[in-house]
């Protein structure tokens, strides 16, 4: 419920009126970026909202739109094993209600994002962390994985490609978190908001379709279409028969408890997604602009350097751990104005890292690099 240190300098920084260089932005909406908002506005408009026509699922035009959506990236995923939230963090709650009773575990990823400590404390779940291992680029470490599991554990979560790290599961860790989740009767939780941004242009694929072991993907509007505000997210079950069956019928009962999902934005949904190739032209271009920029830069000194990359909006600083984390970021803050995130914020098992995003505009990105480069020099 207590703000944290840097939470608390941040918010003293600002109010002193003191000009500060924003490297932590994920926030599209307050990027820059071009929107057609006369489609987005227009889309809102749907007479078809003015009827209420509820449906555990979500609305089927909406539904296949989103089928639509994997169709488009080579993926056969029927509506019917669709279900519309208003976020992923409400299909997380979903996911974990039908996997877990209150104690049981779920393993998720190290480093990774905060948000999973407190959705399970929420929903009585406990989480033990496996970690991904960094050697010329990020991988799982599949034996320390393997010896977390524990008659408790229901599932493994995967985000793909992984915030921060921005590291995607390849084909063959796919298959070996098949072999591990179906011999044990473990689900798989695939997190793919981030999934259309590979720096290299590639199409990864996604686990909406895997049918080597019982999976639930997890991905929505928020960082598809850069469409935040609009919360519009889904929830996709695959895998083997009968588990499926009866995930989609639990899944069906909470769903149906709750209904949240709006008509308005359930209807425009197949237009948000049309918008998402504009954006993501926009966000892919300023992401790989703003790391040309950094490596540019840090090639003039040797005190930092930066861990590769796959994917998403974010990089990974490696620095002098001459103090904490969370001390270097009050420190850059109070010295130069930069706001940048500690490691310990993603759970980075050691000290010397520090996390900027790479949504900021391109000039800002460029003097907030000079500037945490200068602190460190």
């Amino acid at each position: 419920m207590a703000p944290n240190r840097l939470s608390e300098a941040l918010a003293a920084h600002c109010a002193a009126g003191r000009p500060l260089i924003d490297l932590t932005v994920s926030n599209p909406t307050e990027c820059g970026f071009e929107y057609d908002s006369a489609a987005i506005l227009d889309a809102l408009r749907n007479p078809a909202a003015l009827s209420y026509e509820p449906n555990p699922r979500g609305l089927e035009p909406a539904r296949r739109a989103v089928a639509g959506y994997y169709a488009d990236r080579e993926e056969k995923v029927s509506a019917e094993d669709i279900f519309l939230t208003t976020s992923t963090s409400e299909a997380y709650s979903y996911v974990f209600r039908t996997l877990c009773d209150p104690g049981d575990e779920l393993l998720i990823p190290s480093p990774s994002y905060p948000l999973f400590d407190f959705l399970a404390d929420i929903q009585d779940v406990s989480l033990v962390r496996y970690p991904l291992l960094y050697d010329h680029g990020w991988q799982i470490d599949f034996h320390a994985l393997e010896q977390a599991i524990t008659p408790r554990t229901r599932g493994v979560i995967v985000v793909h490609p992984n915030n921060p790290t921005g590291h995607f599961a390849k084909q063959a860790e796919i298959a070996k978190l098949n072999s591990i989740c179906s011999a044990r009767e473990l689900a798989i939780i695939g997190d793919e908001v981030f999934l259309d941004f590979a720096l290299d242009g590639s199409r990864a694929a996604s686990f909406a379709a895997n049918s080597g072991a019982p999976t639930f993907t997890l991905s929505g509007l928020s960082k598809i279409s850069g469409l935040p505000q609009m919360k519009a997210a889904w929830l996709v079950v695959s895998g083997p028969h009968p588990w499926k069956s009866e995930a989609l019928a639990r899944l069906e009962v909470i769903a149906d408890t709750y209904l949240s999902a709006n008509a308005p934005v359930q209807l425009a949904i197949p237009r948000f997604l049309e918008e998402r190739h504009g954006f993501q032209k926009q966000v892919m271009s300023r992401v790989r602009r703003n790391l040309v920029e950094l490596d540019r830069q840090l090639a003039a000194q040797k005190a930092i350097s930066r861990l590769k990359v796959e994917g998403g909006w974010c990089v990974v600083l490696s620095v002098p751990a001459t103090r904490s984390d969370e001390d270097l970021a009050i420190d850059l803050l109070a010295a130069h104005g930069v706001s940048v995130h500690p490691g310990h914020f993603y759970d980075f098992p050691s000290e010397g890292n520090l996390i900027l995003g790479l949504m900021a505009p391109e000039a800002e990105f460029r003097h907030g690099v000079a500037q945490t480069l200068v602190f460190f020099h």
